[in-house]
């Protein structure tokens, strides 16, 4: 497991868009002046099983503009440890991507209202004790039958703001507070393997983008990572704001709008849990490899296969339609398999801290 304390990440282009890869997560800052969509309006899924913490969704940039990343419920890499949001910020000259971490405190996330817990500083959905998480019930969507560790303390939220960025024209005037500012110098740990795979999948999904879908997606939450087609998922119920149309979204040369496998940013390896027993927690790490090798060797030899294809589809001087049904195709089998892999990734995790025994983790 890779700890890292946060840090900003800037890249300026002028015709193409560079996908930088952290030594946690893919993410990028942009020298654009618009600013992300208003956070769309949605109802949180159902918790899935006690243990999993609810991270919210965002609006993540990519070769065609900013696109959706379904709010999800997933498992923490550690028992103890707090999610702290990503965000948007605006420094003057750009807006900034400042990654999320997940650490024993919560930090400054800009003051962006994400909600259900999250309303600007700090976080009102559930709390650890004596290893196990405990849920807010007045702010999460939680199934007593299923999960006892709940309590209920209601949140006044008077100042509801679906606007998604600090600073700027029109952005949130928030800054840290001291707790906030001592919270930044914790040691962190950056997005989980899950979260980056919860990401790709919904950047080679045409319709999370906001040009296609003006600010309200059809996939806003999922129930966990990788379930797009669920019938847990929640769309968004309407957009938090107008939507403004993007005049200055990067287009590659020879654009064709599909995001191929070739086009994803690295993966990471997944992390095992911790039990304090050496020799489990090597069979959980190689574990954890065995399944980072073979989704690896499936990216490549989607890669190659895809190649084949446009070679073959130049060779024989395609037509328009067959090239548009390939395209499709490639779309499609992308999408699918960065969905399939955050599934295996969720899954996995969930059957280690099962078997690994962590408090307030599924059983």
């Amino acid at each position: 497991m890779r700890v890292s304390h946060p840090r900003r990440l800037l890249v300026l282009f002028m015709l193409l868009v560079f996908i930088v890869p952290t030594a946690s997560f893919a993410q990028i800052g942009i020298s654009i002046t618009i600013g992300p969509p208003p956070l769309p309006v949605y109802a949180q899924p159902l918790c899935p099983a006690p243990g999993y913490l609810w991270v919210p969704g965002y609006w993540a940039w990519g070769p065609y503009g900013y696109y959706w990343v379904p709010g999800t419920w997933l498992l923490p890499p550690g028992v103890g440890l707090l999610w702290t949001p990503g965000w948007w910020g605006w420094d003057g000259a750009a807006f900034i991507w400042h990654v999320g971490f997940w650490g024993p405190h919560i930090g400054f996330y800009g003051g962006v209202n994400y909600g259900f817990g999250y309303f600007g500083h700090g976080y009102d959905g559930g709390r650890w004790e004596n290893g196990n998480f405990f849920y807010n019930r007045a702010v999460n969507n939680v199934n007593i039958t299923n999960i006892h560790n709940v309590y209920n303390t209601t949140v006044i939220n008077n100042k509801v703001s679906y606007v998604s960025y600090n600073g700027g024209n029109g952005g949130i005037e928030a800054r840290p507070t001291p707790e906030e500012e001592a919270a930044e110098r914790d040691t962190h740990i950056g997005p989980t393997s899950v979260q980056t795979h919860q990401e790709h999948a919904a950047l080679t999904n045409p319709q999370l983008r906001a040009s296609v879908n003006h600010g309200k997606p059809p996939v806003a939450a999922t129930p966990r990572a990788g379930v797009f087609n669920d019938h847990g998922v929640e769309p968004a119920k309407d957009a938090g704001g107008t939507y403004r149309p993007e005049s200055n979204v990067p287009r590659p040369p020879n654009a064709s709008g599909v995001i191929h496998a070739k086009d994803l940013p690295p993966h990471q390896r997944g992390e095992a849990p911790k039990t304090g027993d050496a020799k489990l927690d090597q069979k959980y790490q190689d574990e954890q490899n065995k399944l980072y090798d073979k989704q690896e060797q499936e990216h490549q030899q989607m890669v190659q296969q895809q190649e084949r294809e446009h070679q073959q589809a130049e060779q024989r001087n395609a037509s328009e339609a067959e090239r548009q049904q390939m395209e499709q195709r490639h779309q499609q089998q992308t999408q699918q398999m960065e969905e399939r892999h955050a599934r295996e990734q969720d899954h996995l995790q969930a059957r280690q801290q099962t078997r690994g025994g962590g408090g307030g983790h599924p059983r």
